[in-house]
């Protein structure tokens, strides 16, 4: 099983990667959230030149923080830098888009973004929508080298619902899964299946991605300890951010809260409507968001929700939950080092070693 590494993207991620890298991480997968962290491509060129092995990865891009052709010669940009080790994740905005206030893309728009950046990174003459016009583009001189489209740019797709898992299907995408526990976690793959299956595609050829966060507990810490709050707790404030954005902004929210989590989602979004500026709550809602628990959230990120949201455990129950997921079918386990908790690394790091 490869073991990731997912970083709220910093200027300076590349320390951490490389370390990862040390470790014998495969992957390393770069958030693009620009109202929140660092230039996803930046972070990684930088990454690029401090690697040799590592993949490097957007984790994932949202198309409309620029138009296909700009990302397509971003990702030609690195593949130039670390050859054959860059991967192209893509989704329809959560957290880069919540933190402006906007919902999702639609996935018949994330399709066609895909189907022309994939066309310019395969060097061919693709037709493309700018400014209300079509047009014909290519890359005019890749053979110079200032580029590199010889070598494959893999493409992944995070998707959660049957659609989005059906357009990764049709697409022969890797799939990418945040997940917060086991049996969510392979229900969802079991979906995934079945979707691979319907387009045609052997199952065997599917490769699944499991993102999350967590803490690595020493013996008898509690999940609420400092550190567990400051690792994981980031992962049980997105179901506060969640509820809040359907709650304000009427947002669809895929993660219904189970009746002993109610309280404290309910404390929250009769905090949150307090928020200001009031024409834009989701500025206050979404500060932090996957990198640190806000003063006025920090009550209600209790022991429960970091249990029932991330990989939050000691050593041996973490290792038979990685196992579980190994055993249902995916290949990848990736796990997000926060800002200023890089030290957890090193802990992740063995429980890569018993894989």
């Amino acid at each position: 099983m490869d073991f990731g590494i997912a970083v709220a993207t910093a200027a300076d991620s590349w320390k951490v990667v490389q370390r990862a890298e040390e470790l014998g991480f495969t992957h390393a997968w770069f958030y693009d959230t620009q109202m929140l962290s660092a230039d996803c491509f930046v972070a990684m060129g930088a990454a690029a030149m401090k690697t040799s092995r590592i993949r490097l990865g957007t984790g994932v891009l949202i198309p409309s923080n620029r138009i296909a052709p700009v990302a397509a010669n971003a990702f030609a940009s690195l593949n130039q830098l670390a050859p054959g080790r860059i991967d192209f994740g893509v989704g329809t905005g959560f957290t880069g888009r919540r933190a402006m206030g906007l919902g999702a893309i639609k996935l018949a728009e994330m399709e066609e973004y895909i189907r022309v950046v994939m066309a310019l990174l395969r060097d061919e003459t693709v037709e493309a929508a700018f400014e209300g016009q079509r047009r014909k583009i290519r890359f005019l001189n890749p053979e110079i080298g200032l580029i590199n489209t010889r070598d494959p740019v893999a493409l992944h797709v995070s998707a959660y619902g049957p659609k989005g898992r059906a357009l990764a299907a049709k697409l022969g995408a890797g799939w990418l899964n945040f997940i917060g526990d086991v049996d969510t976690a392979i229900t969802g793959l079991e979906g995934m299946r079945q979707s691979w299956t319907a387009a045609g595609r052997d199952t065997g050829d599917l490769s699944a991605t499991a993102f999350a966060l967590g803490c690595v507990l020493k013996d008898g810490e509690p999940a609420d300890s400092e550190r567990a709050m400051a690792q994981a707790g980031p992962r049980a404030a997105v179901i506060l951010h969640r509820a809040a954005d359907e709650a304000l902004a009427g947002l669809p929210n895929s993660t219904p809260v189970s009746g002993e989590l109610a309280e404290a989602v309910d404390g929250y979004v009769k905090v949150a409507r307090g928020f200001e500026p009031t024409d834009a709550p989701y500025l206050q809602n979404h500060r932090g968001h996957l990198m640190f628990v806000k003063p006025e959230e920090r009550r209600f990120v209790t022991a429960d929700l970091i249990r029932s949201t991330s990989f939050t455990a000691e050593e041996g129950a973490l290792k038979q939950r990685v196992e579980a997921l190994r055993a249902a079918g995916y290949g990848q386990f990736t796990i997000q080092i926060v800002p200023g908790q890089e030290d957890a690394i090193d802990d992740w790091g063995r429980i890569k070693r018993a894989f």
